[in-house]
């Protein structure tokens, strides 16, 4: 069965192949039927997958599909590795996917592109396939991009839309700011992409091959003499990481991201793309393992960008924008454990994180449509992602409240849920290589992850208390309603899900642990510690019961003023609102000196050096100065005066000796013809 893994790839194809074909004459209930279909199928097959690797022993299968690149020594097949590490990327991406399909029918009902949507979400899923399941280095970059079209597609999804659109559309940003959030993720995962792409280029020169085998087997042969390779290799990887996992400082991207529709959010900017930086180091741990200089510059890039992500997440007003810095804190968690060599506990998260995050963004958009339901209904004008113009939601909106508390919990690592186990890993790493092994840049990134999960705990307790408690803050709150069963559906089964999901790899059992480590041998969990796992548990509620102490009494006034924590924070509260400046820092050293060289190529030097001065004034001046010598003295002068000369010289031969022998007589061509023949017979006669 391990062979039907081409059938993982293959129903996406045909899902967006049928749309693409006919879906201009299907309705809305056929498309989505199609594509969820397809995305349900691909699920299926990967079980299969999971369950033909158990009842195989766990050996890596190789799945040819065809010849791809052959030239000279290259030699890329296009082939498919199955394997326990690519087998579980595939059971969350297929998972998640199929449920988010779901329920963007419900929520994209109404939408005039609804059929495009589609086809770009299949699109995407067949992209992230090909990057989970590609065999070599090249295989795994052609996915790397599609992911990244296909997110450019999608949060752009409304780059023509001037005003907000409708409710069944989620209140999103207008249109220009879509457009603009989309070319801003594609030119910073360019940046990104740069460094895969060299990295690409550095392995084949040293090793000859980009196949992972071939390439992991030389790295294992050379041991620490290759060192200095490969620490050169795994940072321009990192660099990769980076901007699709959106690290700092690349992660800038992702906030503006939100623009696209929320099964978007979801599927692209918090369970699936943006964990490809963490699978691809995962995948290339036999290279980092021998570059410790990487290793430690991940861990601290993911730590730091923890933190940073966490204090701006605390004075977000934006629903999406609060779980679009949580996504970015959180996948700084999964780089420093992979960073730290924790990459089991970097991989559980990227799971549990994968299930509640999904939740969260697919249960923010509910809420949205509700809010927008609302509004509609009565006519108000709100945005509807505001949390200051929410509230009350809890009653209005039972379903959705209770999975967005069960999401909120998980991510702020409340035990038992799933975030609680996954978080208390990477912890438990930080600590044992700051504390036990000794290593300074160990206990810092300690200190920073216990800083970022107490900021997660209060800004998510934040947003709930905004969102649901306390009186309605608008009339479209006022009048909100729960979201359709095919939109609550997808909730309760990633609610379920998440609140069982870290049996996968609890402690004493390490189910996950032993599953991946038939990927790479040095895949392993390290022991729980209770100390820990309690210490953290107490700094979670500790920071919940800080948030409700700062926000709930603030919530029951009727019209409450300025956020409780600007009074706490003072300056310091602008500058957390400002996202740190990193916008306007970019703004002020790339994109003002970018724009200011534009210009000046494009008006100084094309403009007047090249268009006015070089070919308007030197070229067009010169040409036309040569052109009136050539026209006038040496053409008319010389030329015309040449030819006239022959002409007159010809005329004259003509008329004063050729026009005499023509004389019209016959007399006088026979005397002519019998002068000839006489001349020629005493020429021969005298030879």
């Amino acid at each position: 069965m391990l062979n039907l893994a081409t059938l993982i790839l293959a129903f996406p194809v045909i899902g967006l192949l049928v749309n693409a074909v006919c879906g201009r004459w299907m309705d809305e209930k056929w498309v989505g039927i199609v594509s969820s279909g397809a995305a349900s199928a691909a699920f299926m097959m990967a079980l299969l997958q999971a369950i033909s690797l158990a009842a195989s022993g766990f050996q890596a299968e190789m799945v040819f599909l065809s010849d791809w690149v052959t030239i000279g020594e290259l030699s890329m097949p296009w082939q498919l590795r199955v394997d326990t590490l690519s087998v579980m990327m595939l059971l969350l991406v297929t998972g998640v996917g199929a449920l988010i399909h779901v329920y963007a029918v419900g929520y994209m009902h109404g939408d005039d592109r609804f059929n495009r949507f589609f086809i770009y979400l299949n699109l995407f899923l067949v992209a992230m396939l090909v990057l989970v399941l590609g065999d070599n280095y090249l295989m795994m970059f052609v996915g790397w991009e599609g992911v990244g079209l296909c997110s450019y597609l999608l949060i752009g999804f409304w780059f023509d839309q001037e005003t907000p659109v409708s409710h069944r559309r989620g209140g999103e940003q207008k249109g220009s700011s879509n457009a603009r959030a989309g070319r801003k993720a594609f030119v910073v995962n360019r940046i990104g992409d740069f460094g895969f792409l060299i990295a690409m280029f550095v392995i084949f020169v040293a090793v000859g091959s980009l196949q992972f085998d071939e390439v992991f087997h030389y790295f294992e042969e050379e041991g620490k003499t290759a060192t200095r390779l490969a620490t050169v290799i795994t940072l321009l990887l990192l660099v990769g990481a980076t901007g699709k996992s959106a690290q700092v400082p690349l992660f800038v991207w992702l906030p503006d991201a939100m623009a696209g529709p929320t099964p978007v959010s979801a599927l692209i900017h918090a369970a699936t793309m943006v964990t490809a930086g963490v699978y691809m180091i995962a995948r290339s741990a036999p290279i980092f393992d021998l570059a410790p200089v990487s290793q430690m510059s991940a861990a601290l890039i993911g730590a730091s960008t923890a933190f940073l992500a966490g204090t701006i997440a605390i004075v977000q007003w934006d629903i999406k924008r609060v779980l679009a810095y949580s996504t970015i804190s959180q996948l700084g968690f999964m780089v420093a454990a992979v960073g730290m060599g924790g990459y089991v506990a970097g991989v559980f998260h990227l799971l549990t994180h994968g299930l509640f995050k999904a939740l969260l963004f697919l249960s923010a958009g509910s809420v949205i449509h509700g809010v927008e339901s609302g509004a509609h209904d009565t006519g108000a004008h709100v945005d509807a992602q505001d949390m200051r113009v929410m509230g009350g939601l809890k009653d209005k909106m039972k379903t959705t409240f209770w999975v967005y508390l069960i999401g909120a919990l998980a991510l702020a690592g409340v035990f038992p849920l799933a975030g609680f186990w996954s978080k208390d890993e990477i912890m438990a790493d930080a600590w044992h290589v700051g504390v036990v092994n000794g290593q300074w840049h160990g206990v810092t990134i300690y200190v920073l992850l216990v800083l970022s999960a107490i900021f997660t705990a209060f800004y998510m307790t934040r947003q709930i208390l905004l969102v649901f408690f306390g009186k309605s803050r608008s009339e479209a709150a006022a009048a909100a309603h729960e979201s359709p069963t095919i939109m609550t559906l997808p909730l309760i089964i990633l609610a379920g899900m998440t609140v069982v999901g870290g049996a996968l790899n609890l402690p004493g059992h390490h189910m996950l642990s032993h599953w991946l480590e038939h990927t790479h041998h040095f895949f392993h969990s390290i022991d729980f510690n209770m100390g820990i796992a309690v210490s953290s548990m107490v700094l979670s509620v500790t920071a919940i019961a800080l948030g409700y102490l700062v926000y709930y009494r603030w919530i029951l006034e009727n019209e409450p003023g300025p956020d409780p924590l600007q009074r706490v924070l003072g300056p310091f509260f602008g500058f957390l609102k400002g996202k740190w400046y990193v916008d306007e820092l970019y703004d002020l050293i790339v994109i003002r000196p970018y724009e200011w060289v534009s210009r000046l190529l494009a008006f100084s030097v094309d403009w007047k050096f090249l268009h006015d001065f070089f070919h308007d004034s030197l070229v067009s001046n010169s040409f036309r100065g040569s052109a009136a010598i050539l026209a006038g003295p040496v053409d008319k002068g010389i030329v015309d005066r040449l030819f006239d000369g022959l002409a007159h010289m010809t005329r004259i031969v003509a008329v004063r000796v050729f026009s005499r022998l023509q004389t019209g007589f016959v007399r006088n061509y026979a005397l002519s013809v019998l002068l000839g023949a006489v001349g020629i017979l005493g020429y021969w006669l005298v030879r």
